[in-house]
């Protein structure tokens, strides 16, 4: 059964009630107060094995507060909470000494786990914090998803170890990658980014490793790679899964035994950076296929981090807008904002382009239109035909689906009801004739099957898989609606 004294700070009587029946029910025994002062008198007499409290106090900052208590007792773990769950905030709790931070709301689940942990850990490994007065806000967003980026973020500022981030295109690897190294211990040497699918594959060791004079034909001079450029510092390998074997050999080498040699060298060079890999190819299948070294992969994959793509926190839609619009100002563009439907509308577009897509969109909201305000229509127009690409798209590339509605203000649902509509507005006082719903059924059904077998190329397990049917459920419609495979625009 779990023991010790737990100190509880938060102005709201609710969490905690909540927290302290919870850590209660735990086995702990729990000291509870609304406010900083309060805490701060337990802890200089003594009290407690571990805290928890929020940052915003009506008296003080816990942030203000943390550097008192680790400088009293160093060893006392600090669990913060915040409703303002930012990047920054996950950054300051840990470079305050925090031993955790919990975003608001939390699963009580993972209070408790947390807290199990701590107390169970060696207390002489916490240590006091050096203090950092940061500003800007590098990474944007405020979604359960970016909470887990921050948090992992926070956990890794202050090591070494290598990185792979994993992510569609746009969804900002080199932000992140950019973040590790800003708010890391590494912060004052070189950030060398690198996207190694724009290199040549005949060049990519001589880019990485750097070459001496006569080392191949052209090479008239002694050339410093990116390692030696990023000495100190970090190095991105973007695009990782591009590099060629032969590359990937050296790199490997590199990571196993901390130096390299230049193409044409021999001496060896220790190599003192810290590698972030990043990639939008799911490496695992490229090992499969023989592309890409198991054992690199190992090496690399020491630390995952995936950033989710913009669908999957569409709530974090609005603060990036925001951000974006702001960004606009600095380039001398008029300040700019969305109305609610119009905001409710991009967070039903399917982004393929990730943020960088939205980025793109609101700077040509701030440079094209006069109005203060952004409305509904506006963002329609601007993303109707990009709803449009995005579909055959997905579907499958040159497939030449069926004309895209013109109205690109409609969704699917809508343009059917206004169809229906008009259907029965068209037979005056009566009503259509019966057989209405399999008609309706039918018109949907062919044109979607006959689009998802022209995008497999008429291969029909494919196809089930694609639309989320069962092979011998696909076979029979195939069969009943007498489906024949759109043409190929190729």
């Amino acid at each position: 059964m779990p023991s010790g004294n737990i100190l509880v700070a938060d102005d709201d009587a609710a969490i905690r009630t909540v927290v302290g029946q919870a850590l209660t029910r735990a086995g702990y025994e729990v000291r509870t107060t609304g406010a900083a002062a309060t805490l701060w008198r337990w802890i200089q007499a003594g009290e407690g094995d571990l805290v928890i409290t929020d940052v915003v106090m009506p008296d003080e900052n816990a942030f203000e507060l943390l550097p008192r208590v680790k400088k009293a007792r160093p060893d006392l773990p600090v669990i913060v909470m915040s409703a303002q769950n930012t990047f920054m905030t996950a950054i300051k709790a840990s470079e305050r000494g925090a031993y955790e931070y919990l975003p608001k709301p939390f699963d009580l689940k993972e209070l408790l786990a947390i807290v199990g942990r701590a107390m169970s850990e060696p207390k002489n490994r916490l240590r006091p914090p050096e203090p950092d007065d940061m500003e800007g806000m590098p990474l944007v967003g405020r979604s359960p998803a970016m909470q887990d980026i921050y948090r992992a973020l926070a956990r890794l500022m202050q090591s070494d170890l290598t990185v792979m981030i994993t992510g569609e295109s746009g969804t900002g690897k080199e932000l992140v990658a950019r973040a590790l190294h800003d708010y890391g211990k590494r912060k004052k040497g070189p950030f060398v980014p690198i996207n190694v699918a724009a290199i040549p594959r005949d060049l990519i060791e001589s880019e990485l490793f750097g070459h001496e004079k006569g080392a191949f034909t052209g090479a008239n001079q002694r050339s410093i790679g990116r390692f030696e450029q990023a000495e100190g510092g970090t190095l991105v390998l973007d695009e990782i899964g591009d590099m060629p074997m032969e590359a990937q050999t050296r790199l490997l080498r590199v990571l196993q035994q901390g130096e390299y040699t230049t193409v044409g060298g021999r001496t060896p060079i220790k190599a003192n950076v810290r590698i972030v890999a990043a990639t939008n190819k799911d490496l695992r299948i490229l090992i499969q296929q023989g592309l890409f070294r198991e054992d690199l992969f190992f090496r690399l994959n020491v630390v995952p981090l995936r950033l989710p793509p913009l669908r999957e926190r569409t709530e974090d839609i609005g603060d990036l807008a925001r951000h974006f619009f702001n960004q606009a100002v600095n380039d001398g563009l008029p300040l700019k904002s969305l109305e609610p439907a119009a905001l409710e509308r991009m967070t039903r577009y399917r982004w393929p382009g990730n943020i960088r897509e939205l980025e793109n969109l609101v700077r040509r909201l701030a440079a094209l239109y006069p109005q203060e305000v952004i409305s509904e229509p506006i963002i329609a127009t601007e993303l109707g035909l990009d709803t449009a690409r995005e579909s055959v798209s997905y579907l499958g590339a040159g497939v030449s689906a069926a004309p895209a509605m013109r109205d690109g203000d409609e969704s699917l649902s809508m343009s059917v009801e206004r169809h229906l509509a008009e259907l029965f507005k068209s037979h005056g006082e009566g009503l259509p004739p019966p057989g209405l719903y399999h008609r309706i059924l039918r018109e949907i059904e062919y044109p979607l099957i006959s689009i998802a077998l022209a995008a497999t190329r008429g291969n029909q397990i494919k196809a089930a898989e694609l639309l989320g049917l069962n092979r011998n459920t696909l076979r029979k419609k195939v069969r009943d609606l007498d489906v024949r495979l759109m043409r190929s625009s190729r």
